[in-house]
């Protein structure tokens, strides 16, 4: 099945979202992203037992940090759904995209180097 997502999305794939750290979002939001998102299985499903769940908490610390630096917490979100659910991935990425296109740059940008 070939799935129609917005070209500006580039997909990391980990073992488990679990793996996700605080450190790999904040440093893609510090090096320009406009936005980051996590796909991870859905709660309760994990075959790591409790990844998804360890992955929420962080993406919500995250948020949490980017407010208080005064940058729109939501610019990182955590999706959930299972490995079958290809269209409904589609519709996040649509769904993250144009959501992040309505807050704008991301205001670390031109601060940002590679």
């Amino acid at each position: 099945m070939r799935l129609d997502y917005p070209s500006n999305i580039k997909i990391i794939l980990v073992p488990c979202t679990g793996k996700v750290d605080v450190m790999h979002l904040l440093r893609a939001i510090q090096k320009g992203a406009d936005g980051a998102y996590v796909v991870g299985c859905l709660e309760g499903t994990c075959h790591y037992n409790e990844g998804n769940f360890r992955a929420r908490e962080r993406v919500e610390h995250v948020q949490t940090l980017l407010k208080e630096i005064g940058i729109e917490g939501d610019r990182v979100r955590m999706y959930n759904l299972s490995s079958g659910e290809g269209p409904t991935f589609a519709a996040y990425a649509r769904e993250m995209t144009d959501h992040i296109r309505g807050l704008g740059p991301n205001p670390l940008k031109k601060y940002a180097k590679s």
